[in-house]
């Protein structure tokens, strides 16, 4: 073991201090907006849903917890906004009429004709037993979007509401389809849009957002003339991927929300928000982003104030703190390496405090939406495989730097996908000297990985995030094995090859494809050619051989 030189405590101490400071910049409170007149919203959707509860699964909450629910949101919400009359062993329509809200009723239509019948019938059921409380029935939801009924069927079930009902009867659908199916206004009372500048077929950036809604509802207002027009859904995700220049966050979302609210009741627009609670199981169907539109957190925690500054990482300094305590503990695996100088230890320090701070954010980026088993497997495994390739890597540079050779050749990609498929067969003797390959090895499935997701990316990247903090050990070690003139100049084969080639061109094509207003994708770009360099140079050093 090392001693450690007397100037290592303050030197980790200013490192520390560094770390901090770089998590507290892009976090620390920013003005965001007019505050919420009154603190009090007109209406927001309202999906009771838990971590673990989906409606896919047939796993709905408690009538003890959805009145918790509609408790906390009578304190802050005129009305609330439900999608379907059958749904779960509660009736929001009796909860919401007991905590003094109103209520939007939903009915679900979808291509299930019986289900359908079913979800008329009940709705007008609760229409007559809740009079006072259902002020509109909101037949159907995107239907038209999803091509699920034709518009003469749809048509004919608003009809059927709308003679059995004294409520307002309307329809709910994303504003381009009542301009492509106009027909429909003449069958509702309202004409409910929906409004969602990040997820049009143009973004809109934070920026413009509400005046693009506010020009789009006076376009509705004049295609539409004495029809009333409420906005159906409105709102900003506070995380997930990039869109263009549309940027899901939370000081994003605050913004949009208060500048929305302050806007419409200068306007004087009906308006229902996106929604009460961020619902982690629409992650299956529409990733990161779609899991994240609450204005409160699936823990039921606000996610901003209706007034003042607001934090995009309220909870930071424990990200930060973690960061310091990884950085420390690699720091302590390094000099476990006899021989590391006092000069050394210096430049350890700076990488372990890198390190750390890699792997906090790669915890910051994956834990959270670690929304089921499966995500909470995949984030454990990475968060470890991290773990080890940085407790590898300063260990291995202590060695370079007390003097120990350099390796001129490193692994294969077919002796790692050996060693790899071994493992998963469960075949423990191929661990059997794991000191001397794991380094190399994981370095090789990290790459994998990469072009994998980066073809995912390429082909199928709507619902898919940028995955930069899935390797931010991975990116710190290239780095500084560059730095070190530690990337090996010679084997490698043919599997390291493809796996660089694939990952460089398909994150140029992603790149192109996103375009450069897309500044996640670019972040992303530039991390996937950082990883795929090793292997390309290495390619190209053999090229030289070759050619001479």
């Amino acid at each position: 073991m090392s001693k450690p030189s007397p100037l290592l405590p303050p030197l980790l101490l200013v490192l520390a201090g560094l770390l901090v400071l770089a998590w507290w910049l892009p976090n620390r409170p920013v003005p965001a907006g007019p505050p919420i007149a009154g603190g009090k919203l007109n209406s927001v959707s309202f999906a009771p849903y838990r971590d673990g509860q989906s409606p896919f699964d047939g796993r709905f909450p408690t009538a003890a917890q959805v009145e918790a629910d509609i408790a906390l949101l009578a304190g802050h919400v005129r009305a609330i906004r439900t999608y379907a009359a059958i749904e779960g062993k509660y009736d929001v329509a009796a909860l919401a009429q007991k905590h003094g809200l109103k209520l939007w009723q939903g009915i679900w239509l979808g291509g299930d004709r019986a289900q359908n019948a079913r979800e008329i019938a009940r709705a007008i059921e609760l229409a007559h037993r809740y009079p006072d409380t259902i002020e509109r029935v909101v037949v159907g939801n995107e239907v038209l979007l999803r091509r699920d009924l034709p518009v003469d069927e749809l048509i004919a079930d608003i009809d059927q509401v709308r003679a059995a009902v004294k409520q307002p009867v309307t329809y709910a659908d994303v504003w381009e389809f009542w301009q492509q199916f106009p027909q429909v206004a003449r069958h509702v009372d309202i004409v409910t849009i929906h409004l969602l500048p990040y997820w049009e077929d143009h973004p809109t950036a934070i920026g413009g957002a509400i005046a693009h809604v506010r020009a789009t509802w006076k376009r509705m207002a004049a295609l539409f003339p004495g029809k009333p027009i409420a906005v159906g859904e409105t709102g900003w995700p506070s995380r997930g991927r990039w869109r263009a220049d549309a940027a899901p966050g939370v000081v994003n979302q605050a913004k949009f929300i208060r500048g929305f609210v302050a806007m419409a009741r200068t306007e004087g627009i009906d308006y229902n928000l996106i929604e009460a609670f961020d619902q982690g199981w629409k992650y299956r169907s529409e990733g990161t982003v779609g899991a994240n539109w609450g204005l409160w957190t699936a823990d039921r925690q606000p996610k901003f104030p209706f007034s003042g500054p607001v934090s995009e990482t309220a909870d930071w300094p424990r990200w930060a703190a973690g960061g310091v305590a990884a950085g420390l503990a690699l720091m302590l695996a390094a000099l476990t390496v006899p021989g590391v100088a006092a000069a050394a230890q210096g430049w350890l320090a700076v990488l372990a405090m890198a390190l750390g701070g890699a792997l906090a954010f790669a915890a910051a980026s994956t834990v959270p939406i670690a929304y089921d088993d499966y995500l909470r497997v995949a984030a454990a495994g990475n968060l470890g495989g991290q773990g080890l390739l940085a407790v590898l890597l300063m260990r291995r540079v202590a060695r370079l730097l007390a003097g120990a050779p350099r390796d001129e050749v490193g692994r294969t990609g077919a002796q790692a996908t050996a060693a790899v498929r071994a493992l998963l067969r469960g075949r423990l003797r191929a661990l059997a000297g794991w000191r001397g390959w794991v380094f190399d090895d994981l370095g090789f499935v990290f790459l994998w990985t990469a072009a994998v997701l980066q073809l995912l990316l390429l082909f199928d990247p709507r619902y898919r995030d940028f995955p930069i903090g899935v390797f931010a050990v991975p990116l710190v070690a290239v780095l500084a094995r560059t730095l070190l003139a530690d990337l090996p100049l010679g084997g490698g084969g043919r599997e390291e090859a493809f796996a660089g080639l694939t990952l460089g061109l398909a994150a140029l094509a992603g790149a192109w494809q996103e375009g450069a207003a897309n500044r996640q994708s670019l972040a992303w770009t530039a991390c996937a050619l950082v990883l795929a360099a090793p292997p390309l140079l290495r390619l190209w050093r053999l090229g030289r051989r070759a050619g001479r």
